[in-house]
């Protein structure tokens, strides 16, 4: 069996829809479910049992044996959140139980971990592990991510094979629920059908004009084809970089939008909130090589107007989930 815990969130889901595609369907979901809007994200989906995640723990102790490999998707995600017992709880501790007990069972482990990690990117974009301690996270999620990537590398018990997986900027279906924390596009295909229009965040840095702040932004289906192949070729463990190698700015993504609804675009430009002004990553660009290289993982990703374009007239305009 293979177990997916966030399973009922954006990413989570996905990858549950792209294992039931590729054949799997002998799947464990995690997730705490008291959500409807998230709920919808598992209808149709192909599932052998749900386990909350507050009991996880002890349901993997007592039925590791059956356990192919866990994909640990799960966490708190909220960037603008302060309280770091939470993601001490949440994030880092519960991410090392599941580590020891997969270390101890022999269960190849797949973690998400996050380019907000990076920072500002004052060292760059590179999945180095010699580098990975140095880096400077901006706000405690990112901070958590970075504390258990950290302490990941330190362990000499280990899961047989194990990876973990900077997501930097995914968009796609399923993220119906994440409210401010959806992505860009997702914004601006709401405001469009609600206004005509859509307001970006203003530069507040003289290097940037308003609206080139950059990304990496990669689609959701990418990322689920590539946690699909670590299942299936376990390439050697490390930390990856899971976005595109290609910065492309919010005004592209927002153009982007306009144009796959088929109208022309109308952006203007708001102050950025001031909760998250002094932590805004203005410009973040994978450096892919590991995962191109050492994983072998050879397969195009989707250009930011093809994905946009798949999600806008194969999702959102019906509000459909995948």
């Amino acid at each position: 069996m293979i177990i997916v815990t966030g399973a009922a969130g954006f990413i989570g889901s996905c990858l549950i829809r792209r294992l039931n595609d590729a054949g799997y369907s002998d799947i464990i979901a995690v997730d705490e479910f008291s959500r409807p809007d998230k709920m919808r994200n598992l209808e149709g989906k192909k599932i052998r049992e749900q386990v909350h995640r507050d009991v996880f723990v002890t349901w993997l102790q007592e039925n590791h044996a059956d356990v192919d490999a866990l994909f640990h998707i799960g966490a708190r995600t909220d960037t603008t959140e302060q309280d770091t017992a939470i993601f001490d709880r949440l994030n880092l501790d519960y991410s090392k139980a599941l580590w020891d007990l997969c270390s101890t069972h022999n269960i190849p482990f797949y973690y998400a971990s996050s380019a907000a990690t990076y920072g500002l990117g004052e060292i760059g974009y590179t999945d180095d592990h010699t580098l990975i301690p140095q880096l400077k996270p901006l706000n405690p999620y990112g901070q958590s991510k970075q504390d258990f990537d950290v302490w990941a590398l330190q362990q000499t018990q280990a899961p047989p094979v194990w990876a973990g997986y900077k997501f930097f900027n995914v968009y796609g279906p399923n993220e119906y629920h994440k409210s401010r924390m959806a992505s860009v596009i997702f914004h601006t295909a709401r405001q469009i059908k609600a206004t005509g229009g859509m307001k970006l965040f203003r530069s507040h840095r003289p290097d940037y004009k308003d609206g080139e702040q950059s990304r990496d932004f990669i689609y959701v289906k990418d990322v689920v084809d590539v946690l699909l192949h670590f299942l299936e070729k376990r390439p050697p463990s490390a930390i990856y970089n899971l976005g595109t190698g290609t910065a492309r700015t919010f005004l592209d993504l927002a153009t982007g939008t306009f144009r796959s609804l088929g109208l022309e675009p109308n952006i203007s430009f708001i102050d950025t909130p001031a909760d998250i002004r002094d932590t805004y990553q203005y410009y973040t660009q994978a450096d892919m090589a590991k995962l191109r290289e050492l994983a072998g993982y050879t397969r195009p990703f989707y250009s930011l107007e093809d994905g946009i374009d798949d999600y806008v007239k194969g999702y959102l305009k019906e509000e459909l989930i995948w």
